[in-house]
């Protein structure tokens, strides 16, 4: 069945088709803010290079680097990666995401759930920015699935504490659609969208500690952001993520090998402007429903 997806660009709004070609999505990237110029500020940028480079647990979220980082390598290679500038004397205003990378970084990423589907192996999904991203990864899990491939969600409802800017704060990791995340554990208000933000590797770790104790099956393809994929690929599970600029761990995960793909992109906009990117992964992955 054929959708449509409207995007806003500076000639009003026109309409995606369900799978956009590769020009299409470009422009939706651009239209969005997904890529071009993003909401992420190079004063949020600059901060996460150098806490990384102190090796702040906040900002490597559960990654070993095999070795020191210094500032202007992490800018050189966000540069590199995501096309950032390279001047470290730019430090203000907003960053930059060339569009041509991401749209690389997809189609690498559609490559490795077209093997993963070939092969019917079990795939780990999660998200620390489910109202944002869940819809993007739910996707994906759904095609996996009818694909063959055994989405895996261990450890649904174990207690996770994870220590946040207000302390130590308790949460259940749980799965909506075969997409892991945590909630709060107070109740939320009807109607609320699922999940708490959070980039700690913590609830990856208990997933796959449960799916061990339980004698496997253990994920072949972990799919997400922030702390479920560097956390998963630490480990040595194969790893594929969405990340933003200001991000610098999973970036450097895939630079050291412990990352497969990294796709650069704004990693806040709204939920409905990452569907054409489902669309467009699945295609090219052949999975297309």
């Amino acid at each position: 069945m054929w959708a449509a997806f409207r995007s806003a660009g500076a000639a009003g709004w026109r309409t995606i088709v369900s799978v956009p070609t590769s020009a299409d999505l470009r422009a939706h990237l651009l239209a969005a803010g997904l890529a071009g110029v993003v909401g992420t500020t190079r004063e949020e940028s600059l901060r996460s290079y150098r806490l990384f480079a102190a090796r702040d647990p906040r900002v490597l979220i559960g990654l070993d680097p095999e070795r020191a980082w210094e500032e202007r390598e992490l800018l050189a290679l966000m540069a590199e990666r995501c096309g950032v500038s390279a001047d470290p004397g730019h430090t203000s205003g907003r960053e930059v995401i060339d569009p041509e990378r991401t749209l690389a970084a997809l189609d690498a990423c559609a490559g490795r759930l077209a093997d993963a589907a070939r092969r019917g192996a079990p795939v780990l999904l999660g998200t620390g920015h489910p109202h944002r991203l869940l819809g993007f990864y739910a996707g994906l899990a759904d095609a996996l699935s009818a694909a063959g491939c055994a989405v895996l969600t261990p450890a649904q409802g174990r207690c996770v504490d994870i220590t946040t800017r207000f302390g130590l704060r308790t949460y259940n990791l749980d799965y909506v659609r075969g997409v892991g995340l945590v909630r709060g554990a107070a109740p939320q208000r009807p109607g609320c969208e699922p999940g708490a933000h959070t980039h700690s590797p913590l609830p990856v770790r208990t997933a796959l500690d449960a799916a061990a104790a339980a004698g496997g099956p253990l994920p072949e393809l972990v799919i997400g952001d922030h702390g479920w994929v560097c956390g998963a690929g630490q480990l040595g599970f194969e790893a594929v993520a969405l990340a933003d600029v200001n991000d610098p761990a999973p970036f450097v995960g895939e630079a050291e090998g412990a990352v497969s793909v990294v796709v650069p992109l704004d990693d806040g906009v709204r939920s409905g402007y990452y569907l054409p990117l489902t669309r467009y992964v699945l295609k090219r992955a052949c999975l297309s429903q």
